[in-house]
């Protein structure tokens, strides 16, 4: 089954992500990712200018304790993480933000043989990602894209 058993046993949560954006926009973070397990495990990770630190982690990790009880959003555990050097890119912006850094793109569907693209990020071009990979450019769209990370600079 190719599949990986984090994606069989977390899915993302639609339409929490509002809400949870702006609560974290007002204390200053940015919404990267928010996953939920089915044994009720929140992932929420979050970003800002110059990184995230621990204490971060656990200011936000209390101020969403607080908005959860109060929102009656039922869960069983919650986790504040850093996107990681293998960020995660979610929207257009993410990727006019990164131009430049390589990216790891795997297609919903194949194109011209490939479901992986693997290159250096051009940018956002007419609404889609614009990919370079092994010196030719791919124009894709965000509908086209299972998942999309950046490759660590290590």
């Amino acid at each position: 089954m190719g599949g990986s058993a984090h994606f069989s046993f977390v899915k993302p949560i639609s339409g929490n992500d509002g809400w949870l954006e702006a609560t974290l926009a007002a204390l200053g973070y940015e919404l990267v990712d928010l996953e939920m397990s089915r044994g009720g495990l929140v992932r929420v990770f979050i970003d800002k200018p110059g990184g995230i630190t621990v204490e971060d982690c656990a200011a936000v990790s209390n101020h969403l304790t607080r908005v959860f009880a109060v929102e009656e959003f039922g869960y069983e555990r919650l986790e504040v993480s850093s996107p990681g050097l293998d960020r995660p890119l979610k929207r257009l912006e993410d990727f006019t933000r990164f131009a430049g850094r390589d990216a790891s793109v795997r297609l919903k569907l194949p194109r011209d043989g490939r479901r992986r693209l693997e290159g250096r990020v051009v940018g956002v071009e007419e609404g889609k990602v614009l990919i370079e990979v092994e010196g030719k450019r791919w124009s894709v769209a965000m509908t086209e894209i299972d998942r999309a990370r950046l490759v660590p600079d290590v």
